[in-house]
């Protein structure tokens, strides 16, 4: 039903504007704007009919004093206005500032007293009227108004555009202004516009224009969640309006319609208080990020420190700002954000005030910290102790000693108890009364150091042992409290009864206590007593408090997950929302886990069970709370895309709770982390005295990016450092005006400005360290900081990393550089009694360094382990400008190379087939056992798994029971299997190495070298042995 005191009319003409600049007008014209339909109806006013009568309309204008009438009453509907009338009416409809005291034009009746001056001045000065003629000093206030001359005032007071085409009869001074008029409808293009405007039909004209400007909306409210706002206007009516798209919260936006023909452009603001997003994280120190929202969030869940996460860290605690709108994270002790490094913060499970919105984002956080640590607080506790807090965290080591504090100019001679991130309690005896205190020497984690500083505080003595302020319960087995003053100690701490006791942690004015799994809170409300709450004061007493645990309810969920490449094996790192069940986790062949290729198929190698299982127990990573795990593959899973699905999983509440199925998409096609591979420089003369220039040559193992947060031309990612000799010098900043430029895509160069006498001299030793700059997939350089030292171009030779044998004649040989030529005649192979000459089969690059291949010339070949080979380069006397292999900037490969060659030759059987089986003749449950020997060329080691063979007799597969090498002959696998087939001579024997050999090396030699499986795949007629 329609409340008829209050009516609501519905408005579908709607348009949800998103801000933008505006056309700012002249104060005056924006409320003339509303003119603008309002004039459109003076066409029917002058010339049809209306409702209204002109007397009525006159005399209506007359209550508001924007008409006067004549000295004998009448209207004087039928006479020509004048200028002077116009000019009142004007003023009058629009609002002006009547102005006295200037007298613009010199009429002589145009004086301080006459009645029509203040008019005349105000639409003057706002410049809707001028003069009789441009620049003319003649007002002429009995001087008549023409159409053309209203349609011109009309014109600049709504600030139209005038056209650069015309089609009117008007004057050709008013064709632009009228032109104006008629295409934004005011005006008809068929009136005399020299005819002279009548009072009638100013009359008419102010009537309709001071109504439409009457109209007007007096206040809103939005509902609906932002999609519907209803407008209250002036003549009592409420216009409802819905919105295409709900507003944004606390945000202005402009809202459109409609009402009594009349449009509305209203701004408007959907003020919410409970936070609808998260704005921005920050970190001005390294140990502590501060997010903010736009509005209220929930304490529980804001406070909760599992509800953020940064790969690679975790918090300590989170706490909320007495506003509820930021949340300061904290880093546990031994952890530390690197310094202008880019980290992903994601934020779940928050949820806003009035929970109508749960948060899960990722936004970016940079650590940047410039300023010096201060003390913000300096508090007395009490005759025998005082508190200081720092502005920020700070090193421990520079808190931790008394010599950094002075009490009125003394030593103090007591200890210091530290409070991880930023409170000291130093115990000294101290007198009643105003003291100073001096602190210096205390450091933050920039290394910067607290200028010395002296604060004056007051101590008086204390004789109230400490009270609870408030407490809380966040799970069964947690309770913290906090009290109002600094704690000292706590004896013992229980609930319930005194034999249900938990463990204390004090940390300043909190105390939590922890009651483990055997001494749960109960669901409902429990008393938690302390005994021997102690100050500082040494004031001591029992305390109770009530608590009931706030019950956790919410689902684990999967935060993240990353790839890596660790130790040639590829690393997934699952970040999940809160701590997890250890035995949903930390299992072999854990079916919580599957992994499947792009296609969609179970992933059976690279250590995964046929199910898609890890073989490799997951493993939780040390200090994350149970939130990270690690799954470790068995060497490098191919590059390209993989899903893992995660289900199953439990978190550690105390009524646990299960995650819903989870899937994600892992891609290892590029992830691996770039390192530095080179670096060298040139020092020359520029040819202007002693100046000397430096350029540094930094080469990288992958594409470098070149823009945002991980450039690698961005100069403040680098320092440098000068070495004389044994001493270390100074880690420096690069100097102003030094440029880092892209030489290209993996090679920047570093070009110091010239300097007198050059930076490096004869026996110092240059190093650069490099920071936190990324590769084109953004991944950052290995170790975040990398510093490297930087030889003289003439003295930087390419050497060789690695040599390996991988067959009896062929050898992969990786050099520490990049190299665009490659010569085999400056390398040999040097055995025992021969030299062997060598030719390349072909190159690739590896991290961005040479991966060369060899072959050894003729028939030569290695021994089965190449135990005493070497690969060699042309000898170290010999000059090296003979050496070719060369790298594109022309250092080349050093001489006098002498690198052994590791064994990576595969372990063989000695002859295919060759491999004796006995058996038992009497079965054990109905098996009988089979052992089959099998002798390869060198000596081995072979896992004690049951499935690196797969056994059958007589076509019927076999149990493996038992893989080993023999006791006396290391060259030897023995294999136990059994089967319920009874050994005949007509049995036939089948033995296979599993086909994942190659990266579960069940079987390899002693250089960790995989047997072929398809070298193993024997099948023999069995001889009864007796």
């Amino acid at each position: 039903m329609r409340n008829t005191s209050d009516p609501i009319k519905e408005n579908s003409n709607v348009m949800n504007a998103q801000g933008g600049d505006k056309k700012v007008m002249k104060k005056i014209l924006s409320v003339a704007l509303s003119t603008a339909m309002a004039f459109s109806m003076f066409a029917s006013v002058a010339f049809g009919d209306t409702a209204v009568s002109p007397q009525q309309q006159f005399d209506a204008l007359k209550a508001k004093g924007i008409f006067s009438g004549y000295p004998d009453g009448s209207a004087g509907l039928e006479k020509e206005m004048t200028r002077a009338e116009f000019a009142k009416v004007v003023t009058k409809l629009l609002g002006l500032k009547e102005i006295t005291g200037t007298l613009t034009y010199t009429d002589k009746n145009y004086k301080a007293d006459s009645w029509f001056v203040p008019y005349a001045e105000a639409v003057t000065a706002a410049g809707i009227m001028e003069g009789v003629s441009t620049n003319s000093k003649t007002f002429d206030s009995n001087g008549k108004v023409t159409i053309a001359q209203m349609a011109t005032i009309l014109t600049r007071a709504l600030d139209l555009e005038i056209p650069a085409e015309t089609n009117n009869s008007a004057p050709e001074w008013a064709k632009g202004y009228v032109q104006a008029a008629i295409n934004a409808g005011l005006l008809d293009a068929g009136l005399n516009f020299s005819a002279n405007a009548s009072r009638e039909l100013l009359v008419g004209a102010s009537f309709t224009i001071d109504e439409a400007q009457s109209i007007k909306v007096e206040s809103y409210a939005v509902t609906e969640a932002g999609k519907v706002v209803e407008f209250k206007i002036s003549d009592g009516e409420t216009v409802k309006v819905t919105l295409d798209k709900a507003l944004e919260a606390n945000k202005e936006t402009e809202v459109k319609f409609t009402y009594k023909d009349k449009a509305f452009t209203e701004k408007v603001t959907y003020v919410v208080t409970a936070a609808q997003k998260v704005v921005s994280a920050t970190a001005n120190n390294y140990k502590q990020v501060v997010v903010t929202f736009d509005g209220d969030v929930d304490a529980d869940s804001a406070e909760l420190a599992s509800n953020y996460t940064v790969d690679g860290f975790t918090f300590k605690s989170a706490t909320l700002s007495t506003d509820k709108k930021t949340v300061t994270l904290l880093l546990p002790a031994e952890q530390t954000f690197t310094s202008q490094k880019t980290y992903k913060l994601n934020v779940s499970n928050v949820k806003n005030s009035d929970k109508t919105k749960v948060f899960k984002d990722t936004v970016q956080v940079t650590p940047v910290d410039t300023t010096l640590p201060e003390v913000t607080e300096v508090k007395g506790l009490g005759t025998k102790a005082f508190k200081v807090v720092f502005s920020e965290p700070v090193k421990a080591s520079t808190v931790n000693t008394t010599s950094n504090f002075r009490i009125d100019g003394k030593a103090i001679s007591g200890y210091v108890n530290f409070t991880y991130p930023s409170v000291a309690v130093i115990t000294t005896d101290l007198t009643v009364g105003k003291h100073t205190l001096t602190i210096n020497g205390v450091e933050d984690y920039a290394n910067y150091k607290l200028l010395q500083k002296e604060v004056e505080f007051e101590v008086v003595e204390d004789t109230t042992a400490p009270e609870v302020a408030s407490a809380k319960a966040t799970n069964l087995n947690t309770v913290e409290i906090e009290f109002d003053e600094t704690v000292k100690s706590v004896s013992k701490a229980y609930h319930t009864s005194s034999g249900k006791t938990g463990t204390v942690t004090v940390e300043d004015n909190k105390v939590t206590v922890n009651f483990g799994n055997d001494n749960k809170l109960s669901l409902g409300e429990n008393t938690i007593t302390l005994e021997g709450v102690t100050d500082y004061s040494n004031n001591s007493a029992t305390r109770t408090t009530k608590v009931t645990p706030v019950i956790d309810t919410t689902r684990p969920e999967v935060s993240a997950v990353t790839a890596e490449v660790k130790d040639n094996n590829h690393v997934i790192t699952v970040e999940f929302s809160k701590g997890v069940e250890g035995d949903d986790v930390t299992k072999t062949a854990n079916a919580n886990f599957t992994l499947k290729n792009e296609k969609g198929e179970l992933v059976t190698t690279r250590g995964f069970t046929a199910a898609g299982h890890p073989v490799n127990a997951p493993k939780f990573v040390d200090g994350t709370g149970n939130r990270r795990v690690q799954i470790t593959t068995i060497g490098e899973l191919p590059q390209g895309k993989y899903t893992l699905e995660i289900a199953g999983i439990r978190d550690t509440s105390a009524i646990a709770n299960t995650m819903l199925p989870y899937t994600t998409t892992i891609d290892v096609s590029d992830i691996a982390k770039p390192t530095v591979t080179d670096a060298w420089f040139t020092q020359q003369s520029t040819g202007n005295g002693t100046l000397q220039d430096l350029d540094v040559y930094v080469t990288f193992s992958k594409d470098m990016s070149a823009s945002g947060s991980g450039s690698a031309v961005d100069a403040n990612k680098y320092n440098y450092r000068i070495d004389n000799g044994t001493t270390e010098g100074s880690l420096l900043p690069l100097p102003a005006n030094t440029e880092v430029t892209q030489v290209n895509a993996q090679q920047v160069r570093i070009s110091f400005p010239a300097k007198d006498g050059g930076y490096v001299q004869n026996g110092q030793t240059l190093n650069v360290r490099i920071a936190n700059v990324a590769d084109t997939k953004d991944n950052y350089i290995a170790g975040n900081v990398v510093t490297k030292a930087v030889a003289a171009k003439s003295e930087r030779r390419i050497k060789v990393e690695s040599a390996k044998a991988v067959s009896d004649k062929k050898i992969d040989v990786q050099f520490d550089g990049y190299l665009s030529s490659v010569s085999a005649s400056d390398f040999k192979i040097s055995v025992t009694n021969a030299t062997y000459d060598l030719k390349l089969n072909n190159v690739e690059t590896v991290d961005g360094k040479t991966l060369a291949h060899f072959e050894i010339s003729g028939t030569q070949t290695f021994a089965a382990v190449p135990t005493d080979a070497k690969f060699t380069s042309l000898a170290a006397v010999q000059n090296v400008d003979n050496i070719q292999s060369v790298s594109p900037n022309g250092i080349k490969v050093a001489n006098g190379l002498n690198v052994d060659v590791k064994d990576g030759v595969a372990p063989k059987l000695v002859a295919d087939n060759n491999f004796v089986v006995t058996a038992s003749t009497t079965p054990v449950e109905e098996e009988y056992t089979y052992t089959a020997t099998l002798t390869f060329n060198e000596a081995l080691n072979v896992a004690t798994n049951s499935t690196g063979f797969l056994a059958r007799v007589a076509g019927s597969a076999a149990t493996v029971t038992d893989v080993k090498v023999d006791a006396n002959d290391a060259s030897k696998v023995v294999v136990t299997f059994k089967s319920k087939v009874a050994p005949t001579n007509a049995s036939y024997v089948e033995l296979y190495l599993n086909s994942t050999n190659a990266t579960n090396k069940f079987v390899t030699d002693t250089s960790g070298n995989a047997v072929d499986p398809s070298n193993v795949s024997l099948q023999k007629q069995f001889n009864l042995i007796n």
